[in-house]
């Protein structure tokens, strides 16, 4: 909105032109996403405890320490897209293909996600959406995301896979740029779920994700920049980095009640809304392998479940006292805080070591 003012206002009154910048709009847009949570965030709250009842179901299996948190409300996704959509409509450019493909699989993703807390809590049980059927869902909407995006691309580049510290290494994945786009998406946006099991533990780690990927965004789509970083220029995507923005003040403003003890928790609702729109910023980005080095942490814990599951089956025994690895430490004796602080510290590693790549090429 305040985008298409500036364009027409901005000839006639030159203080409008502040409106053209996506650095401007950006920070517009965090402080606006923050605001929206830190002034409508307490009556949410509270009137999605009345709703909820009981809250969220606290798995039986789960650490001790995690009873004394019944009752806590779930779906504080929702507060979160609330601000992030108010907080884009009002400063994105919503002419921009890839902030309509971002925003489209965000909330795609949260609706899915909004269905699975909605039974888990109707039920009063951990069991949600049936896997299956929830894969296939994420499936497709990443698959219509990668082929809108194929689409909208440069041939041959569009369906090209990049790799970092390599300038003009690429590889064209043809057609399998949709299975190969949709993967890194449901992926993203599952392993990000994966992580979110203790307060605060995932929204610090989104917030470090988004900031490096509306770096990226910023630099990939100013032909300047990246001709100076020798990263590949993709025309538009600048504008992702405005819907980042987004993400950071709204996730600052859920942290304020999402710290311990947490007052709401984000759910699935949020959790796969935001893996989602991660994912998709790097495939627009055209940095899917760097997402793997940014986001570690959430590769980790997906790991950890992977490696825990296998190994069952295989051999009857587990490799972690449980899992994802968070609950591992917190068998192990470490307190919550003591694992969310240190899983904080490993992410802001993993995303300096991605954002290296960008020079080191």
């Amino acid at each position: 909105m305040l985008f298409y003012l500036g364009q027409e206002l901005s000839s006639d009154i030159s203080v409008f032109n502040v409106f053209r910048y996506i650095t401007f709009r950006t920070g517009g847009a965090l402080i606006t996403s923050a605001f929206i949570l830190f002034l409508f965030g307490p009556m949410m709250i509270r009137a999605l405890k009345t709703r909820q009842g009981k809250g969220q179901p606290i798995r039986a299996d789960g650490p001790e320490t995690h009873f004394a948190k019944a009752g806590t409300p779930t779906m504080g996704g929702l507060m979160i897209l609330m601000a992030v959509v108010v907080s884009s409509m009002l400063w994105a450019n919503l002419g921009n293909i890839y902030v309509q493909v971002v925003l489209t699989v965000t909330l795609g993703f949260g609706a899915i996600g909004f269905y699975d807390d909605y039974l888990k809590v109707s039920r009063q049980s951990d069991k949600g959406f049936p896997g299956r059927i929830r894969l296939l869902l994420e499936f497709l909407i990443a698959s219509l995301a990668c082929f809108v995006l194929m689409q909208n691309g440069e041939e041959p580049f569009a369906t090209s896979l990049t790799f970092p510290f390599f300038k003009e290494f690429v590889v064209n994945l043809g057609i399998f740029f949709i299975p190969f786009g949709a993967f890194v998406i449901v992926g993203a946006g599952n392993a990000v779920n994966l992580t979110d099991g203790l307060d605060g533990l995932a929204i610090v780690p989104v917030m470090i994700a988004a900031g490096s990927f509306g770096l990226i965004a910023y630099l990939s789509g100013n032909a300047i920049f990246a001709d100076y970083l020798q990263i590949h220029f993709v025309l538009g995507t600048g504008e992702i980095a405005v819907i980042c923005g987004s993400i950071i003040g709204a996730g600052l403003g859920f942290l304020w009640f999402n710290a311990p003890p947490a007052a709401i928790f984000m759910g699935d609702t949020g959790s796969l809304a935001l893996g989602g729109m991660i994912g998709v910023s790097a495939v627009a980005t055209k940095h899917e392998i760097v997402l793997g080095i940014i986001g570690g942490l959430f590769v980790i814990e997906a790991l950890s479940v992977i490696i825990q599951v296998a190994s069952f089956k295989l051999t009857g025994k587990r490799v972690f006292r449980m899992a994802p690895i968070h609950h591992h430490f917190e068998k192990k004796g470490w307190t919550e805080s003591q694992v969310v602080v240190r899983f904080w510290i490993i992410s802001i590693i993993f995303a300096l070591i991605g954002l290296a790549t960008l020079k080191l090429r």
